[in-house]
């Protein structure tokens, strides 16, 4: 650890918040169909787009509509890319001459790209032609994010409405979101990746002479592109296995300071957003506060973590002074332990660095901070409503504790919304809990394991986490593509994705039906420092109901393994 470390960390959060907030700015005018600067040439595609698939803009969905639309969209966007997958080597643009996937495989990966989780259970490169990255994985990079943002935004709606049942048109947020902020940015992003040395090829390969004097075949794709809305719309899912830690995903330093930054801005973006829609911005500052000071505490506790020397070579009394095992050297500790932070706090975004080869409490905290339901920043929209969600269960404690019914952002949170709320909150820790259990007992779900012991039960436990909280990232030593792995992640991804966002859609439509209220002396401030402490408790207790539990489930196993092998006898 030295000063210029902390100070890379802090810059980076800080160039994070910086451009968070004249995004949430553009984007609250995107949400409420305000005019913007790409109107005269966006404005035309906006209206050919309802024309086509018979949307009428100004007509309203109630909260049901509005999550049917929703599921609607996904499940169509899962049967097009799965088709996609499976039958690859039928369709163009596939000059690698690469086989269909799997069902199972097909199965998870279009679970995982329309969930906006970007899981991978395979290796870009060797395994998905240039039409299946286009055409079905990058496209579902911007549909997957733009869904998030429309969730997001009709939880906005709920709040900002008196006695309404209208939450807005969900195909009309999806319409304008792609149109208006993740196609023209990504757009910018991805231009600039070119200039600062990404490739962006449609070839298979090119053929390198190495010094020695043999070849090397170096694959291709459009990786700029690809790279710009995995980063920008929190998805991960790189066109090549090792992600952002690739150099033709992530050649040099200013690049990886543009992904970091771009990974997390727009989901701040949403935050300020969501504050300017309900007429609460210091409300929003205080969500702000808590998302930055719990991503600031988890890298913090990585870059302590992994500047120490390696147990193994302190042991052996050998000359080390941080354990760079896992670690993007190009780029330093500081980078890994923000991204690190970063991107299992929010979504993958792209591994830069290896979580599997952190020390204990470095990989620990990643676990924990992906436990945490994803929310900070979270990925772009679900990160908002995740905190949502928190901030009334915070509410609600406190309104327990003076015996007065609770109130947020002028809507009184009574138990409709609390028992929709905590219906989210628990899909949790039932997911991964209960996967992570079966996986432990199972020899079919075993045979896929690299390492045992604690190790072991850490590589499942983290890749539960991980699928059911639409993260993507992955510990490592699991073989996962197998049928059981593909199978059991796809249903936590699933899970994590529609069974948290209906019941957030459910408490939107009950919240916006109820009157506006204003402030009274009775009402709990939620936008100062007690709230902002409550509010980071409650959210770390909510984390605790998957981490702690999951340190029980080593001596259940153990357990069980003795019964059956006494069963055996």
């Amino acid at each position: 650890m030295n000063a210029q470390g902390w100070a890379e960390i802090a810059l980076t959060i800080a160039l994070t918040l910086a451009l968070g907030w004249p995004l949430g700015i553009y984007l609250g005018r995107v949400w409420a169909g305000e005019g913007t600067w790409l109107d005269p040439v966006l404005r035309p595609v906006e209206r050919l787009v309802y024309a086509a698939c018979g949307v009428k803009p100004d007509k309203g969905q109630g909260w049901f509509a509005y999550a049917m639309s929703f599921l609607a969209f996904s499940i169509a966007s899962f049967v097009v890319l799965y088709l996609i997958l499976r039958f690859q080597n039928l369709l163009p643009l596939n000059p690698q001459g690469f086989a269909g996937l799997s069902p199972d495989l097909s199965f998870n990966t279009a679970i995982s790209f329309v969930s906006n989780t970007n899981w991978q259970s395979y290796a870009p490169e060797a395994t998905v032609s240039t039409f299946s990255q286009m055409a079905g994985l990058t496209s579902h990079n911007f549909l997957s994010a733009a869904a998030g943002i429309a969730l997001a935004a009709a939880v906005g709606r709920a709040f900002a409405a008196n006695r309404s049942d209208n939450l807005g048109d969900f195909w009309v947020d999806l319409t304008r979101i792609s149109l208006y902020v993740l196609l023209p940015i990504s757009l910018v992003i991805a231009v600039a990746y070119v200039g600062l040395g990404e490739p962006q090829s449609l070839l298979a390969n090119v053929t390198a002479h190495t010094l020695e004097g043999g070849k090397q075949i170096i694959a291709l794709y459009p990786a700029a592109s690809q790279e710009a809305i995995k980063q920008f719309g929190t998805n991960g899912g790189g066109v090549f296995n090792a992600n952002s830690a690739h150099p033709f995903e992530n050649p040099n330093a200013i690049t990886n300071l543009v992904e970091i930054v771009s990974m997390n801005a727009l989901s701040f973006g949403c935050v300020v957003a969501f504050g300017r829609m309900v007429l609460a911005r210091k409300e929003a500052r205080a969500l702000v506060a808590v998302m930055t000071i719990l991503l600031a505490g988890g890298a913090s506790a990585i870059y302590a973590a992994e500047t120490q020397p390696a147990p193994a070579l302190a042991a052996a009394h050998a000359e080390a002074s941080v354990n760079m095992e896992g670690k993007e050297v190009r780029f330093g500790a500081p980078s890994t332990a923000i991204w690190a932070a970063a991107t299992t706090g929010a979504s993958d975004g792209g591994v830069n660095g290896m979580h599997d080869s952190f020390m204990p409490l470095g990989g620990g905290v990643a676990l924990f901070l992906i436990q945490l339901g994803e929310i900070i920043p979270g990925g772009v929209g679900s990160g908002l409503y995740g905190m949502v969600v928190m901030a009334l269960i915070a509410v609600f404690v406190a309104g327990l504790m003076v015996g007065r019914t609770p109130e947020y952002l002028g809507k009184k949170v009574e138990a409709r919304e609390i028992k929709y709320a905590m219906l989210a909150v628990l899909i949790l820790p039932l997911s991964i809990l209960g996967f992570t259990a079966a996986a432990l007992v199972l020899p079919v779900a075993l045979g896929g394991l690299l390492n045992h012991g604690p190790h072991g039960l850490s590589e499942i436990l983290y890749a539960y986490s991980s699928a059911t909280g639409n993260n993507g990232s992955a510990f490592a030593g699991l073989t996962a593509n197998t049928p059981w792995y593909n199978a059991t992640l796809g249903v936590a991804m699933l899970l994590g994705r529609f069974a948290y966002a209906v019941p957030v859609l459910a408490i939107a439509g009950s919240l916006a039906a109820k009157p506006k209220l204003g402030a009274t002396t009775g009402t709990f401030p939620t936008d100062g420092p007690l709230f902002v402490g409550l509010l980071i408790g409650v959210i770390l207790i909510m984390g605790g109901l998957q981490f702690f539990p999951a340190l029980a489930l080593g001596p259940i196993v153990e357990h069980f393994q003795v019964l059956h092998a006494v069963a055996a006898l």
